[in-house]
């Protein structure tokens, strides 16, 4: 296979032993595919970040792992690399560890693989349950500081939470939800990716706090355990129409809105406010095309890079300028797209 790097690179970067690369690039067989596959995505991590490979300053190995849809994790990976040269004068390389849906046994299994193997930091989104809890401690006591991204792990020992106040977010989408409905009755549809990840479990606490103090009195309809996946949410969010149908809005915390609102059209049912997360390319899409009122957003590269910083102070090669604040919420509507999506908005 042909490629610019030396082999202890490629090693580094897929967290291999030489021999085990130098076996798979020279094809000498005794090598799982699952080993080959991770070679190769060593070395398409390099060639996107090549322009930070052979950069003088210190260098840092941080590895993402992930349990999220892939739009997101993708958004992610997209974020980060776009944010290396900001990052500059220090190198920060990155491997990634991504699953749409694992048993927990597999993300802790992750885990104690990077703390074995060594890097400089971990950036973890994962659910909040004690074995994971139970594997960042390990991770910690190796020396590797951990941040956990958009959704928190509060009872482990993670260094610090990169992301919104997320009990803030669906008190917000619950106050512009009934401000929109005003008088119109109907219930709500709630949706959650899974009831383990606190930041979809803190949101749904501050909707349904302000839900209660409103006015009109509706219905809260929960839809969870998707995994934000569209075939499984659709499925579910279609049983949800078919057993209540005074249903005419939607709050989403965990994805998967496009089979939702696949799910209101093949009843022929309206949606009259659909508020979302994340400014992702499905809600990127459904924002221009009226099918979502508003996207609560929050800008995904500086969290990244927030990540990067508190793991660099971590190692002393960055003043400690104290815990991060929580990310800016913005509430994005059609008309308020950020620039480099905005120019398509009346296109299509």
């Amino acid at each position: 296979m042909r490629h610019p790097y030396p082999i202890r690179e490629i090693a580094r970067q897929a967290g291999l032993s030489t021999a085990t690369v130098d076996r798979v690039l020279n094809d000498r067989g005794n090598v799982r595919e699952s080993t080959v596959r991770e070679v190769h995505e060593a070395i398409n991590d390099l060639d996107r970040q090549q322009s930070q490979v052979r950069i003088a300053g210190r260098t840092f190995m941080v590895d993402i792992v992930m349990q999220a849809p892939e739009r997101f994790s993708t958004a992610v990976r997209e974020a980060l690399e776009a944010e290396l040269p900001s990052l500059h004068p220090a190198v920060v390389r990155s491997r990634f560890h991504f699953r749409e849906t694992c048993p927990p046994d597999i993300l802790v299994g992750t885990l104690d693989k990077i703390a074995k193997r060594g890097t400089q930091g971990v950036i973890l989104k994962a659910p909040d349950l004690p074995e994971i809890a139970a594997a960042v401690g390990r991770l910690v006591a190796a020396g590797i500081p951990v941040v956990t991204l958009v959704t928190d792990l509060p009872h482990s020992a993670r260094l610090a939470y990169v992301g919104i106040d997320n009990r803030a977010a669906g008190a917000t989408a619950a106050y512009l939800l009934d401000q929109w409905l005003g008088d119109r009755p109907g219930n709500v549809l709630t949706t959650i990716s899974r009831g383990s990840f606190r930041g979809e479990e803190e949101r749904e606490m501050g909707f349904r706090s302000v839900m209660r103090l409103a006015e009109s009195k509706r219905s809260l309809v929960e839809v969870t355990d998707s995994d934000g996946l569209d075939a499984t949410q659709r499925d579910l969010v279609l049983q949800a129409l078919k057993s209540d149908e005074s249903i005419i809005a939607v709050y989403s915390m965990g994805g998967g809105n496009v089979a939702t609102l696949d799910a209101f059209r093949a009843l022929d049912r309206p949606c009259a406010v659909f508020i979302a997360h994340d400014l992702d390319h499905d809600n990127t899409h459904l924002l221009r095309e009226r099918r979502l009122a508003a996207v609560l957003h929050h800008d995904l590269r500086q969290d990244v890079r927030r990540a990067c910083q508190t793991i660099m102070r971590a190692h002393k090669a960055l003043p400690d300028d104290g815990p991060p604040l929580p990310s800016a919420i913005q509430v994005v509507t059609r008309f308020n797209l950020p620039p480099d999506v905005s120019p398509a908005l009346f296109t299509g």
